[in-house]
């Protein structure tokens, strides 16, 4: 039968405890067991955490800085909106991986262990009618570390059959520094993995609307660890990039790249490489890992709407009406409808399919770091 609905807030208020506040007032309160809430680095990060700390109390709040908000009233920018879980439905158990820098993949595959351990506890003792409850995981991870390939490897390889979705934390598009919050605190160059036991069933997707052409270069200089490729096909990067899509000598910009991306076959499926910038010297950084003796592919664009609303057409059919869709939706395709002057229909689009979530700067998929996708859980009423 169906169950309360989730529930689901977002405030545009600037003052940050007000914000809070008005989020609080949503989502929040005793039957509420965690809550997910994605917030706009224009606020004070750590006025956002002592709000958080003041309102919620005892509930665990997890989340993160954004690129954008997806709120229930479609996209917003400079604001912030979350989910309440109720406690009759769901459980969590979190665990917080801080210094990405000095990663190390034996330290991440023992503590997502204990994590996937103590979730089986958790859920026995949650939901001990239910035998076998499911569980997803949600990463939230820092979207400038440059470890989230690393990272995502090694938590799926720890996670076995949970299905995983996540996405990396965003700063507007200054690419500064993100924050992931964790235990009452704004922490940066971290990671959030929640284990969410659900009583409902629930879709783990991603989806992109890319088609390969015939444009190819090749990685002839890069530096991996920075994701930043200095030559194509033996050429400056951002020049020969410019010629290949046939933009020569004009200047290139998120709207370039966001019209533009490349692709990488893996497996025998193409997968987007999405730029980030062009720097000074005419290298090219990436949202994703790059290296020398890649092959990029040119890609085109297919219409976004029709892929969106094939996209909810299959969550129907499987789940029925969502409760609740959360949402990672690369910052590139937000640019990229904004130029086409779709964001009123798109926010429409999710209003209309509940999605609740963020701008990313990149997605998280099972095993795989990705970009330039919307990827996500949808949670059936159900």
């Amino acid at each position: 039968m169906p169950k309360a609905p989730l529930l689901r807030g977002g405030s545009q208020a600037s003052d940050p405890r007000e914000a809070v506040a008005q989020l609080h007032s949503a989502i929040g309160g005793p039957r509420t067991a965690f809550a997910v809430i994605f917030f706009s680095p224009q606020y004070n990060v750590n006025a956002i955490a002592a709000a958080v700390r003041e309102r919620f109390g005892d509930t665990p709040v997890f989340g993160c800085t954004t690129a954008g908000e997806i709120t229930p009233f479609g996209y917003i920018s400079g604001g912030l909106c979350g989910i309440g879980f109720p406690a009759d439905e769901f459980a969590v158990t979190s665990v917080l991986f801080e210094d990405l820098t000095n990663f190390e993949v034996a330290t991440t595959l023992e503590k997502t262990r204990l994590a996937v351990a103590d979730q089986a506890r958790t859920a026995a003792a949650a939901f001990p009618d239910i035998a076998g409850a499911k569980c997803f995981a949600l990463l939230l991870v820092d979207g400038l570390s440059v470890r989230e390939e690393q990272l995502v490897s090694a938590i799926a390889n720890a996670l076995g059959d949970i299905p995983l979705v996540g996405g990396s934390a965003g700063d507007d598009m200054n690419f500064r520094r993100t924050w992931i919050l964790h235990g009452g605190r704004c922490v940066p160059n971290a990671a959030s993995l929640l284990l969410v036991t659900a009583r409902r069933r629930f879709l783990a997707f991603k989806t992109e609307h890319f088609l390969n052409t015939d444009k190819k270069m090749v990685v002839t200089g890069a530096k991996p660890a920075e994701r930043t490729v200095t030559e194509l096909n033996a050429e400056p990067a951002a020049r020969e990039y410019a010629r290949v899509i046939g933009v020569a000598g004009e200047r290139l910009t998120p709207m370039t790249f966001a019209a533009h991306p490349v692709l990488v076959r893996v497996g025998g499926q193409y997968h987007v490489r999405a730029i980030q910038k062009v720097n000074p010297d005419d290298s090219l950084t990436f949202f994703c890992a790059i290296e020398e003796g890649l092959v990029l592919t040119v890609a085109k664009s297919v219409d976004v709407v029709h892929d969106l609303e094939d996209l909810f057409q299959r969550i129907q059919r499987e789940l029925g009406s969502p409760d609740l869709i959360i949402g990672c939706d690369c910052v590139l395709r937000n640019v990229e409808i904004e130029r086409r002057q779709l964001k009123r229909t798109v926010s429409e689009l999710f209003v209309r399919n509940r999605v609740i979530g963020f701008c990313t700067y990149g997605e998280q998929f099972n095993s795989m770091h990705v970009s330039q996708t919307f990827t996500g859980i949808a949670i059936g009423a159900t």
